[in-house]
């Protein structure tokens, strides 16, 4: 088990803020939660009319091993906020909340929103990253390919 710490973390943070530039743009502040019941690696709090943010990473079991990396996937979300609350928008423009049909696209924006920030992530810290490692904790918690598919008799 992972476990991080506000002085290691501190420094990668404020390096993250200035290599994607939110120095200039948010108000940004680290918090480290200690709580069993907080399940997620990294999370934010958003205030956007005042460009106001906490990054919420998740001190006690963090499921990737690499600070540098769950930091940086963090900030870019911070990023590319403007767009991710552009495309909501447009979503509720169109859906109804709470209908297959919304349920369907937000998922979609949401599972791509992800996708796109995990590869701007990769980049980045291959880029400038001290650590490039990636980390694979998500994988290690999902079942094998074999698991997925045992009982099913072949065709």
């Amino acid at each position: 088990m992972y476990k991080y710490s506000m002085e290691t973390l501190a420094p990668i943070f404020e390096k993250w803020r200035g290599l994607l530039r939110l120095r200039e743009s948010w108000d940004v502040r680290l918090e480290l939660i200690d709580d069993p019941e907080f399940r997620k690696t990294g999370d934010f709090k958003i205030d956007p009319n005042d460009r106001k943010a906490i990054l919420m990473l998740n001190a006690q079991n963090p499921r990737r091993e690499n600070p540098e990396e769950v930091i940086c996937h963090e900030l870019m979300h911070l990023k590319m906020y403007p767009l991710d609350q552009l495309t909501e928008g447009l979503i509720l423009s169109q859906y109804e909340e709470g209908t297959p049909e919304y349920r369907a696209v937000y998922r979609q924006f949401m599972e791509h929103l992800e996708i796109t920030v995990e590869e701007l992530t990769k980049c980045w810290l291959v880029a400038f990253g001290g650590d490039k490692e990636l980390s694979f904790g998500r994988c290690r918690e999902m079942k094998s390919f074999d698991e997925l598919f045992d009982g099913l008799k072949p065709l």
